[in-house]
């Protein structure tokens, strides 16, 4: 059993419209999604723009309200409440945003950028608090010069390996980086990625990795959940899905991570259009009448895919 587990977690937004701004329609950016999160694993949810994987990571941790379903930390229920009443919580979950410099105030030097939740946390005197951000920067490979600079200072990889210094200050359980290297070029991605793994190895964290780059998944997660329009299409062991995909979606989405091989080039090529090709001709067989998801069916111990519960999909 997990420290967090998600129960069909449901978020919807209205669509408002009309003189009177009445809702008139909904979009259902979560429509009822399950997760347990175990220490030390790494979950990755992947998806294309729009599928509601951000979305699932901002209501576990208390950015957006939940319209249905259920979150438990350490079996208490915290869907909808006041985080700030549970000091645990906050101390126990920490996000990783996409957008490093948005996420952290201009105006602060990187001492009090880092040192905010060790103050919220743990009240350490003035140099003990300083030692302690030290050692984080030297964690993610920067040095005591970087302490009273500002974040416009530092490269876009600087950055990103700042806010992994800042979400591990409070010693957490669990980070949720919401595509923490989308932004970066390939070799600062491979550089805050291997930080991210080291840093999880020392201090046995888990996280929750979202992403839209299957390539960078393959690196990061132990288990993987595919989402699209706000449902899991399948979930499983980073073997079940990449060795074993059942669902036509996820299928697509691993024809499409290139391929460095020269040589066959056009077989790949082919393989790429032959698997849109049979999306294309088959992708009605995964959904219901209205386009949405169909529920999880198991396969193995480890393994779920939406499926057609009347076996219409092949």
């Amino acid at each position: 059993m997990g420290f967090i587990e998600v129960k069909d977690l449901k978020v919807h937004f209205p669509i408002r419209s009309g003189f009177w701004n009445r809702i008139t329609d909904w979009v259902y950016a979560v429509d009822g999604v399950d997760m347990e999160i175990e220490q030390g694993k790494t979950y990755g949810l992947v998806g294309e723009s729009g599928s509601g994987k951000s979305t699932i990571g901002r209501t576990i941790i208390g950015l957006e309200k939940a319209t249905a379903g259920h979150i438990y930390f350490n079996g208490e229920e915290i869907t909808n409440k006041r985080l700030s009443s549970i000091p645990e919580f906050n101390r126990s979950v920490q996000m990783i945003f996409q957008d490093s410099l948005s996420s952290f105030n201009p105006k602060k030097r990187i001492i009090d950028i880092i040192a905010e939740p060790i103050r919220n946390f743990d009240h350490l005197s003035p140099s003990e608090e300083k030692k302690r951000v030290i050692e984080l920067l030297e964690i993610i490979g920067l040095n005591e010069e970087a302490l009273y600079k500002y974040p416009h200072e530092f490269s876009g990889g600087q950055r990103q390996r700042i806010g992994v210094a800042r979400s591990i200050a409070s010693n957490p359980k669990l980070i949720i980086a919401d595509e923490p290297v989308s932004a970066l070029d390939l070799s600062v991605q491979a550089q805050v990625l291997n930080y991210m793994k080291r840093i999880q190895d020392e201090f046995n964290l888990s996280y929750i990795f979202i992403s839209h780059d299957l390539g960078v998944v393959k690196h990061m997660c132990d288990y993987l959940h595919i989402m699209y329009h706000g449902r899991f299409v399948e979930k499983g062991t980073r073997k079940d899905i990449y060795t074993n995909p059942q669902h036509i979606y996820t299928k697509r989405l691993l024809s499409a991570i290139p391929v460095i091989d020269p040589i066959n080039r056009d077989k790949h090529k082919l393989e790429r259009k032959q698997t849109e090709a049979l999306y294309q001709e088959k992708q009605n067989a995964y959904y219901d009448e209205k386009g949405r998801v169909f529920d999880m069916t198991q396969l193995t111990n480890t393994h779920y895919a939406a499926l057609d519960p009347k076996g219409g999909a092949h």
